[in-house]
């Protein structure tokens, strides 16, 4: 498929991932409507950060996503639906579960009814690394069972198998994207590296986290956004989980300490009982494998985690971007 004129719908438009997706599908020529969430303070999340040129460029519409109408007006004259829109943070899913139930499945619902409804031309729906849980081998590809380990990651699987069943009873051309942990400039404070950087550029010499040991694997948000665009314009793709994966790894500890040794080798990191997950629900492995998408796809990884850490770096250590972010509590 090719983006160019097609007229398309992005979900989470305002959030992390979705103010840097909005951006490089306007660069493919996309005509874009940006869905943001509705409040009373008609703010736009980051798109508000983004320059007018671009917020010329797009129409904005603002919705909620559990809102199967809203939904459905959203999608009218669309060929193209990249749905992020979601409720992610762990930590808050531990006491607001049904939140992310009627945002993260209902929602998905929603759009993958009005996608059926309006013969969508391409639907892709976004997943995470964390249905996974710990891996149970490396490198972990997309057949490797779900495991709910936190409120959070049951309703992405929940979603996903609602995609899948769309696909599969209705022939919905639907792809599931599966990225693994993304990170970058305009990222929520709730993430790890975001947490560390905003400590770290206050001032403070303890850095509180939770577990060091874990791993992950960690994707700039650039290589993101791309690998969504070219999942899109593959059609072998239709039908097909694919992840989107640097396969390799690092432990929280040492992505910390490179985090350290660049902006204050004086730092030492201290454990805080409050951010480590409870035993059973912390994933203690991601080490995501990416040979579906370089097979069914052009994407390749451009951005290494030194240079991508060091983007996130300069963009956080801008006053007017630090001061958006509260690192002397828990984010949630």
């Amino acid at each position: 498929m090719n983006l160019n004129g097609k007229r398309v719908l992005l979900t989470g438009a305002d959030g992390f991932i979705g103010s840097h997706l909005l951006e490089a599908l306007l660069n493919e020529g996309c005509k874009l409507r940006a869905f943001c969430f509705y409040n009373s303070f008609n703010t736009w999340g980051w798109l508000d950060s983004l320059d007018p040129k671009i917020l010329n460029e797009i129409e904005v519409f603002t919705g909620d996503i559990r809102d199967p109408n809203g939904v459905r007006k959203a999608m009218e004259n669309i060929d193209v639906v990249f749905h992020l829109a979601a409720l992610i943070a762990i930590p808050f899913s531990y006491h607001s579960p049904d939140s992310y139930v009627d945002t993260n499945i209902k929602g998905t619902l929603n759009v993958l009814q009005a996608a059926r409804d309006l013969n969508i031309e391409k639907l892709l729906v976004t997943s995470t690394s964390e249905v996974y849980g710990t891996a149970l081998y490396v490198p972990i590809d997309e057949k490797h069972p779900k495991q709910g380990q936190s409120p959070y990651s049951a309703t992405k699987i929940g979603a996903d198998h609602m995609a899948e069943s769309f696909y599969r009873s209705f022939n919905l051309p639907v792809t599931i994207v599966r990225p693994f942990n993304t990170f970058g400039p305009r990222q929520s404070a709730r993430a790890v590296i975001p947490t560390i950087i905003t400590q770290l550029l206050s001032g403070v010499n303890e850095i509180k986290l939770g577990s060091l040991h874990p791993t992950r694997d960690l994707l700039y948000v650039s290589d993101t956004a791309q690998g969504f665009i070219e999942i899109a314009k593959s059609d072998l793709c239709i039908g097909e989980e694919v992840n989107i994966a640097t396969q390799s790894e690092i432990s929280v500890g040492d992505l910390a300490q490179k985090l350290i040794d660049q902006i204050n080798p004086k730092a030492v990191i201290i454990s805080d009982d409050q951010r480590l997950r409870p035993e059973k629900s912390e994933v203690e492995r991601l080490f995501g494998g990416n040979s579906k998408i370089l097979s069914l796809s052009n994407w390749t990884q451009k951005v290494q985690l030194e240079q991508g850490l060091q983007k996130t770096i300069e963009w956080f250590s801008k006053p007017e971007n630090l001061k958006l972010y509260k690192s002397n509590i828990y984010n949630i």
